[in-house]
Order: structure tokens, then sequence, then C-alpha cells
């Protein structure tokens, strides 16, 4: 064979000298973490340190490792302390340093709490630099995996069948320690009878705190469920009353109080709760995890995380987390799953015009209906808090804020748990869970601005 071919020199490309400023252009997205969190005021996390002891590593540093790690799509300590060996880009993050995964992961778990603040703080930096202005925005939420095993939830249903059998086995035991004590019968070799019953003791206290978790949580939920039904109630009478006879459809049933059978407790992550799975249509262990968008740069400017399966009280605590620091949101976006009154009034307090689907949208329109020329007519003053927002959402404003929800809110969520590949979080608990939702959203705020700054 005449051709010639390119071969390769390994040991010459091992000993080859390479800096990072050529590896690293100025417009990386490492190089924009650093500069960004040199520009933080870190002195609450300063204030954790003592006054004397070993040298430790500067708060920059993780800092910085755990936002560019979180913003590529790294979010193990394990695999950001190997990073830092073999990866360019975490080797200049880390400034020539090594961090072991103890200290990224302790440090991660103590400064959750002031991830907030710091939150904000980088809103402001991009505010400052002229990337947003808040404006509307747009209110979303998607199910993220607990780091819970299935295997060690209980049901209502079975957690009752154990203890009832838990309290039969202590009753056999003490029952046979008496008889042993009375000299009738001799203990089974091997049996430790304080070992036995204080096993079976401890399992029946945890078994009595998932009880009453799982009972607290059913009463949490027939209040919800009460609420939405008075409300189904009135404006099945408003229709009665407008249309002079009794509504069409079965009547909306009451909810029923108590836990039910299939309510789940696990023992892994007890904050975490079972809710549907969108992608597979399955039940697992989840958070709720919340954000609002800035419809215009598509940054995250407000974060919440809860344990509710459903998002009819998520707006006002997502809207709580909106500092008034950046500004007057003007409207707000929410599809018809945030439908109730009380996001309304919600919206009302923080002077943000709400603009809430009342309903599912049609995904089949016929060309009738595309095309129809119909005047609007404004609803009249007495008309139900329902039908004056479903006339809004055809009003040319309402039609232009709500329509821009789909391709502000989603997509954000999309990339978070597609492209940064987020679907699980590595923290247990729900305050845990709400810090690491918020330092996500700090890295994808990071990478959405380093995109908007070098486009």
């Amino acid at each position: 064979m005449t051709r010639k071919f390119k071969r390769p020199d390994y040991e010459a490309t091992l000993n080859q000298t390479i800096t990072l400023s050529d590896a690293l252009p100025p417009t990386h997205l490492a190089r924009f973490v650093v500069d960004i969190v040199a520009q933080l005021d870190l002195s609450r996390i300063y204030a954790h340190y003592a006054a004397v002891g070993g040298e430790a590593i500067a708060p920059e540093i993780l800092l910085a490792l755990l936002f560019f790690a979180y913003a590529t799509g790294v979010f193990s300590s394990r695999k950001i302390e190997r990073a830092t060996y073999e990866s360019l880009p975490f080797r200049f993050v880390a400034g020539g340093l090594y961090p072991d995964h103890d200290t990224i992961a302790n440090f991660r778990k103590t400064f959750l709490p002031e991830l907030q603040e710091l939150f904000v703080q980088v809103l402001l930096l991009a505010q400052a630099a002229q990337v947003f202005r808040l404006g509307n925005i747009s209110l979303d939420g998607s199910k993220i995996h607990a780091d819970a095993s299935k295997s060690h939830a209980v049901s209502y249903k079975r957690l009752l069948e154990l203890e009832i059998h838990l309290r039969e086995e202590v009753g056999k035991l003490l029952t046979l320690g008496e008889r042993a004590d009375q000299g009738e019968v001799s203990l089974p070799e091997g049996l430790n009878m304080q070992q036995e019953l204080a096993l079976r003791q401890e399992r029946l206290v945890n078994l009595a705190k998932a009880k009453s978790v799982l009972e607290d949580r059913a009463a949490e939920r027939y209040a919800a469920e009460k609420a939405i039904y008075e409300v189904k109630l009135r404006e099945r009478e408003e229709k009665a009353r407008q249309k002079g006879r009794k509504p069409r459809g079965r009547e909306p049933k009451p909810p029923q109080a108590g836990p039910r059978d299939k309510d789940q407790y696990n023992f892994t992550d007890p904050d975490s709760r079972i809710m549907k799975n969108s992608t597979n249509a399955g039940f697992e262990q989840h958070y709720n995890a919340q954000v609002a968008v800035d419809q215009e740069s598509l940054l995250i400017v407000a974060n919440a995380l809860s344990n509710h399966p459903n998002d009819k009280a998520e707006a006002e605590p997502t809207l709580e987390s909106l500092s008034p620091e950046l500004g007057q949101a003007t409207g707000a976006a929410m599809d018809n799953g945030y439908w109730s009154e009380p996001n309304l009034h919600a919206c009302e307090q923080r002077k943000i015009e709400p603009y809430i689907a009342t309903g599912r949208e049609e995904h089949h329109h016929s060309w009738e209906g595309f095309f129809a020329t119909s005047i609007l007519t404004p609803p009249p003053d007495d008309a139900s808090p329902k039908v004056k927002m479903a006339y809004k959402l055809k009003t040319e404003i309402g039609q232009m804020i709500y329509g821009l929800r789909k391709c502000t809110v989603e997509p954000v969520i999309g990339i978070i748990k597609e492209v940064l590949g987020f679907r699980q979080f590595s923290l247990r608990g729900l305050a845990a869970a709400v810090g690491e939702w918020c330092l996500v959203c700090l890295a994808f705020n990071l990478k959405r601005w380093h995109m908007l700054q070098t486009a």
C-alpha cells in the first residue's frame, strides 16, 4: 500500500507542555465562573470559620468548583474530586489544588442556607451587567427523584399490619421470658431476650413516627381537597344560576378524610413523597421543584421546593422567594395546575398581574375556530374569578404573556433535566434538597448568563 498515514507519538504527546491559558480560551465557562465568584460577598461564609486552625481551602475555590460542576452536569463530590486531576477546566477552577470529596461534600452541606443569598447576588451582578431586567415571569414545576430507596418504603396498610405483628411478637417474647423465669421452659440457645425486645420496640417507635407523618399528610391533603371541592360547588351553583337549570355532569364528590391504604412513608428520606412520574406513568419518591423564569432573558429569578404532589399551593412560596432587590415583576404566567383563588391573591398582594390558565389547553383546534373573528365581551362585574381570568387570557396582552410560558420556563426545566442531567438529588431531607435545588438554579443562571454574554 502506497498511501501514507499519520501515526501518533504517544511518548512525545505525554511529554508535551500545555499551559491552561492555551487550553482555556478567554470566553471559557470556567474562567467566567471564577470571575463571578470573585465578585461575590462571601462574608457570611467566612464568618463560619474559626479564627484559628489549620490552613483551610478558601471558600471561593470550593464555591467555584460546585458552581462549575453543577453547570456542566457533575453532581457527585467524588466525580468533582477526580475531575480536579483529569479535567483541565476543573484544574483551573480548583486553582491547582485537589480538594478531596469529603471536603467538597461537607462544604456543600454546611453552606446550603447561604446559597439563596448568593443566588440573588448573581442575579444582581447580571442586572448590573445589563443582561436582564425583571419583567414578566413564567412559573412551572417538575418532579425530581429523591435520594430514597423504594425498598425502604412502607404503605399505610402494611404499616398497620406490621404494627400488629410486632406487638404480637413482643407479647410472645414477654410471655416466654416470664415462663423461663418461673422455670417452666428454657430459652432457645443464642436468644438474647433484651436485644430482641429492644429491636422490636425500636421498630414500633419508627412505625409510630411514620404513622403520625402519614396521618398529618392526610389531614393536609383533606384540607386542600375540601377547598377545591367547595370551589367546584360554587362554580356549579353559578352555572345553574346563569342557565336557570341544573348543570350537566356528575356532582363533585366530597373528599374523604384520613390516610389511604396506598399512602407511603420512606425510611431512607422521610420528607420525600410518592408522586406520579410523567415519563412512565409510574409512581416514584420525588420532590416538587419550582422555578420562576424571566421571559426575556430566561434566567431563573426565583426557586422553591416542596413535597406536595401538585402545584396548587406552589405559586405563593415561589413568588415569596423572589427577592425585592431584583425589582418588580409585572406579570406571571402559569398553567392550569396553579389555578386557585389563593394564588390570585398571592399575585395581587405582590402587585403582579396573574395570567393563570383556568383549564386544559386544546391541542387540536378546528379551522373554523382558528380563523373565527369573534368580538370579546367583557364578563359582568359579579362574574367569578375563573370567568374573569378566562376572559383576560383571550385578550391580546393575555395571549402574548401566557403564550410565552411554554417557550420560556418549560425549556429551562428541560435543559436542567436533559442537558445538565439533574434528575435526582444527592442530599436527603427537605431542607437539604431545597438548598441543592437552589444550587442547581444558580449554576443554570451562570451557564445561561455566560451564553448570553458570549452570543
